[in-house]
């Protein structure tokens, strides 16, 4: 089912598109955190250790791909609110056909680099091995991973956030017994984790192919919308490359993160993983109402209704905001349960404090987050990603910095204080933005024009 977002009630519009891509991606990172549970239960702290150093280069792989289709969503959503549905048609074939073959040269340089990317990471030698096998084989499953996210990404461009949530429920449900079966059963630890997560994914892509097929009347394909279009590509380019590099500086910075965790001991890594699985599913609302908001602002703009982009950012913020205050209420309050539940609590202690002390010193900050979110969710939506770029850089800049320069002072607890820092930064940035209004000038709409048909 496909929304038109340029018309109706603005609050009720959002909540009804967000709140089930919210709960698709709690089940995308329940899957990740069970992950991390059963390697830490069964395997060890140091096999939930291995999965965590291995993130960050898991995370380059995802940043290429949230930058590509957050790029090619942004074109196709704007062509939807402006009713051009044949270009729109054009320009998801197109940016499918351009996913597939980016996902083929991404599994073979993941491949060669996997290796002398962790040792720059300075991965401990007792944890090497095990990581290389899970980057591995994730890299094998690189073409579920970019299809699923281009199928999903191409249904929320029109309004539909619920097909996809649906679809990843039933693939987390099959990761989850596939990890327990794999790792418990089988004993192929971490490299149990990955294969349940490419099967889960494959099943993912199959769901979002049939019903595309089946049931979004929109999307069935006449003989003359099967044609790689390279204006099409090249005006989604024009989204995607800045986009993808900004995800790409996010990957960079966790690398650089990464590389400052490693250089403790395995205990730190432990519990800096458990914290961040938390940590993900805690941001994981606001990430969405912030990807709710881009779509709605997309298809605003496109439609020339931009004037409604100013209750949209209202909404989100306060609905951000009350996130924020639940999620700092329960990391204060049960941060030590939360961690314990990745480890043994009697033999692993030391890791649990070091998780809790991660929730306790970020979660205060939730709400500075929120606000950054907020604005980047109407500067991606509009189009603007070079100013968005530009932020995101600072952003991750000042995190880094500050991380390295605190560490020599405050140890490990630097890497948690230069989150608060690199998001008040950026919330600062976006806003000052946002309302400036100079968002409104990088819009498809004035461009619309120059994408002919061949």
């Amino acid at each position: 089912m496909t929304i038109n977002m340029s018309e109706g009630n603005t609050s009720r519009i959002l909540l009804s598109f967000t709140l089930p891509m919210i709960a698709g991606n709690i089940f995308q990172q329940l899957y990740n955190v069970v992950d991390s549970i059963i390697v830490g239960r069964y395997v060890g702290f140091d096999a939930l250790a291995a999965v965590g150093a291995s993130f960050p280069v898991v995370f380059m792989l995802i940043a290429v791909v949230m930058g590509l289709t957050m790029g090619c969503s942004t074109v196709i959503s704007q062509l939807f609110g402006a009713g051009e549905h044949a270009r729109m048609r054009r320009a998801v074939f197109t940016s499918l056909v351009f996913l597939a073959a980016t996902a083929v040269v991404c599994t073979g340089l993941g491949l060669l680099i996997s290796q002398p990317m962790l040792r720059l990471l300075q991965t401990p030698v007792d944890i090497f091995a095990r990581c290389v096998e899970y980057l591995n084989i994730f890299f094998i499953g690189t073409i579920f991973l970019f299809l699923y996210n281009g199928l999903s990404a191409i249904l929320r461009a029109l309004g539909d956030s619920k097909s996809p949530l649906y679809f990843l429920i039933i693939a987390a449900l099959v990761n989850i017994v596939l990890d327990y079966v794999f790792v418990v059963y089988f004993n192929m630890g971490v490299g149990g984790v990955a294969w349940a997560t490419i099967i889960a994914q494959a099943i993912s892509v199959i769901l979002c192919i049939w019903y595309i097929l089946r049931r979004v009347a929109i999307l069935r394909f006449e003989k003359t919308d099967l044609v790689f279009d390279r204006q099409l590509l090249s005006t989604m380019m024009r989204y995607a490359i800045p986009s993808t590099l900004q995800q790409f500086i996010v990957s960079f910075g966790m690398l650089a993160i990464q590389g400052l965790v490693n250089s403790y001991d395995t205990v730190v890594i432990a519990g800096y993983t458990a914290a961040v699985r938390i940590d993900q599913i805690a941001m994981m609302p606001i990430m969405n109402f912030s990807m709710g908001l881009s779509t709605f602002v997309a298809q605003n703009v496109g439609a020339g209704t931009s004037h409604r982009v100013k209750e949209g950012y209202r909404t989100t913020l306060f609905c951000c905001l009350i996130v924020a205050v639940l999620v700092t209420g329960t990391a204060y309050l049960f941060g030590n349960q939360i961690i314990g539940v990745f480890v043994d609590v009697e033999t692993d202690l030391a890791v649990i404090e070091v998780g809790a002390t991660y929730l306790k010193v970020v979660s205060p900050f939730y709400a500075i987050m929120g606000l950054m979110f907020t604005a980047n969710g109407v500067l991606r939506g509009a189009g603007d990603v070079n100013i968005f770029m530009f932020i995101t850089l600072l952003n991750l800049i000042a995190r880094v910095t500050s991380a390295y320069i605190l560490a020599a002072f405050i140890g490990p607890e630097a890497i948690w204080w230069s989150l608060p820092v690199g998001w008040g930064i950026s919330a600062l940035l976006s806003n000052a933005r946002y309302l400036s209004g100079r968002w409104k000038n990088n819009s498809l709409t004035a461009h619309i024009g120059s994408i002919v048909l061949e």
